[in-house]
Order: structure tokens, then C-alpha cells, then sequence
């Protein structure tokens, strides 16, 4: 019976679960354990939280490793007395110092969700749903000294729904990259995988995200502003100032506007709210409007919008503004 290759996997949020799970079921893999991050407290509690690669490794009886830092010595003779084949590390949220990218003998193999040279960083998928891409993907890549530059081991694309959010897609890529992990793997094993280089010309990035990416700027497209709601789910949201308090909104954009509602588009400001027909609408740029569906003033539970018409008591001109 031939060797099974050593896997020693780095992950924490559920994005890394799927393909962990995957990797337990392969006969010809053996894993070695887990590096996650340290638990963290969480909720209104503040209680400690393990991550999800952290439950799923306890659940199958791996050893589980949550060094606060990654590039301290202790964690170098870790992985140096670990000996692994390869180390696969999906979200694992620390850069991996050049002092350990030689230990294994196939290198650390990463899951990146999108197809690199674009989009290269910390959300991916963020920022491909809110710049309107219609087409994305998985990377599995050899990581080398820098920021998802190295070399491109697989790619597997997917389109993206036109109403799909970042948690909706991201759960549909982790699925997609799980078998494309054991696929790169076995490539390298055998010797039938051959890496290319990266074109770094070509590359887009994809910074991390802050919670003032979440500010409605009312003067973009309802599109726009749509694919920002899709794009920063669950967090920062997209979020705007009502009355002097924030809120977050969601709702959709209007492609064929009513007559009556498309005559009042012009001479409305960004921002403001229009009451028509029982719909509210926020007047967004480029003489476009957002269907409101629901909203969720600071400190209050998610609400329709005819909820928050209702306890507002919504005047003409009344507006959404970003400051």
C-alpha cells in the first residue's frame, strides 16, 4: 500500500471547513493536525469562542496547534517535529514566515477565493461582488514571500448570482475549492502538476475590509449601491445617517421605474425618500432609485420598510444622508 501523504492544515472560519472535512475523507491523505487561531471572545458575553476549523479538528480526533503567533519558535519546531508533506492553509488569518515555507517538501499549498492574478488580499469576495463582476473562482496556489503572489497550481470558475451576497457565495466556493485541494495535492505528488507563474501586470487587489467601506455613498447607481449591500454582508453592511442616527438598509434596485416615480427621479436629491404607491424609494444617483425592503436604526431589531415608514412618520423631502 503506498505512503499517504502528510497534511498539516491551517484554517479558522468556516471557509476552511469544507475543505477540511474533505481532506479527512481522503484514504490517501494523513493529517497531522491543525493550526487555528487562538480562541476568541466573542457575543455580548465576551466568552471564549473556538474557531470552526478548531470544532471540526476536535470532532475528529485531530491535535489541534492556536499559537498567538505563527512565526514564534516554538512554532518552527512544531512543524519542523511535524515533518509534513505539504501544508494547506485556507483563511488561516496570519502570514506565514519565509523561515517556514521550506519545511515541507511540497510547500504550503493556499485556497485563495478568486482567480488570481485579481483580487489578490484579504476579502476577495467582498470586493468581487461590490466592483459588479459577474464571473469569479478558486486559486489553489504554492505561497511564496509575498501578498498571493506565488505561483498558480489549479483554477476552478464560477459565475456569480446576480443577487447573491458574500456569505451566499462564499459558502459556494469553499464547496467548490474542497475537491480542487486533494486535486492540486495528488498533482504534486505525482509530478504531474506543474506551476506557473503569476502575471503580477495583471493583478487587482482586494483590501481588508473597514466598517467605513460600508457608508452609502447616495450619489452611485442603485446598482452600485446594491452591489456594495450584496458585497459587504454581513459586515460592515451598508449603512447611511437618518435623522442623525445610523441605520442599515437593505433593498433592490429599480431597473424599469413606474412613469410617475421615473418623472420625480430628476428633481429629487441623493438620498431622499420617496413615498409611491405603498413602496418606499431612496433616490440614488445617475436619476436612478433603491426599493427599500427593510431597515435597522442603532440599537433596534431588523424592521420592514413599511414598518419604518410607519414609525417615522416620513415627511416630503426627508432624506438619507452619508454624514
Amino acid at each position: 500500500m503506498p505512503q499517504r501523504m502528510r497534511i498539516l492544515f491551517c484554517g479558522t472560519p468556516q471557509f476552511a471547513v469544507p475543505p477540511l472535512k474533505h481532506l479527512l475523507a481522503q484514504p490517501d491523505f494523513e493529517l497531522l493536525g491543525v493550526i487555528t487561531q487562538p480562541d476568541r471572545p466573542r457575543g455580548r458575553g465576551h466568552e471564549l469562542s473556538s474557531s470552526p476549523a478548531k470544532t471540526v479538528a476536535l470532532e475528529a480526533h485531530l491535535p489541534v496547534h492556536q499559537p498567538e503567533k505563527i512565526r514564534s519558535p516554538e512554532s518552527r519546531e512544531l512543524i519542523q517535529k511535524l515533518a509534513p508533506d505539504a501544508a494547506v492553509i485556507i483563511a488561516y488569518g496570519q502570514l506565514i514566515p519565509a523561515q517556514l515555507l521550506t519545511i515541507p517538501k511540497f510547500g504550503w499549498i493556499n485556497l485563495h477565493s478568486s482567480l488570481l492574478p485579481k483580487y489578490r488580499g484579504a476579502a476577495p469576495i467582498n470586493w468581487a461582488i461590490v466592483n459588479g463582476e459577474s464571473r469569479t473562482g478558486v486559486t489553489t496556489m504554492r505561497i511564496d514571500a509575498g501578498m498571493d503572489t506565488g505561483d498558480i497550481l489549479l483554477q476552478r470558475a464560477l459565475e456569480i448570482g446576480p443577487s447573491e451576497t458574500a456569505p451566499e457565495l462564499a459558502a459556494r466556493l469553499s464547496g467548490l475549492g474542497a475537491p480542487l485541494i486533494s486535486e492540486t495535492l495528488r498533482g504534486l505528488a505525482s509530478g504531474s502538476l506543474v506551476p506557473q507563474p503569476q502575471k503580477h501586470l495583471n493583478a487587482t487587489l482586494a483590501p481588508l475590509l473597514t466598517r467605513e467601506h460600508g457608508r452609502i455613498d447616495w450619489n452611485l447607481s442603485s446598482a452600485e449601491i446594491f452591489n456594495r449591500m450584496r458585497g459587504f454582508a454581513p459586515w460592515p453592511g451598508a449603512y447611511s445617517l437618518f435623522r442623525g442616527r445610523s441605520c442599515h438598509l437593505w433593498g433592490d434596485p429599480v431597473s424599469n421605474p413606474e412613469p410617475a416615480l421615473s418623472a420625480k427621479l430628476p428633481s429629487s436629491v441623493p438620498g431622499e425618500i420617496l413615498h409611491h404607491e405603498h413602496h418606499l424609494y431612496i433616490v440614488c444617483g445617475h436619476s436612478t432609485a433603491l426599493s427599500l425592503r427593510s431597515v435597522k436604526l442603532e440599537g433596534r431589531k431588523l424592521i420592514s420598510a413599511s414598518e419604518f415608514a410607519s414609525g417615522a412618520h416620513l415627511r416630503p423631502g426627508d432624506r438619507l444622508s452619508s454624514t
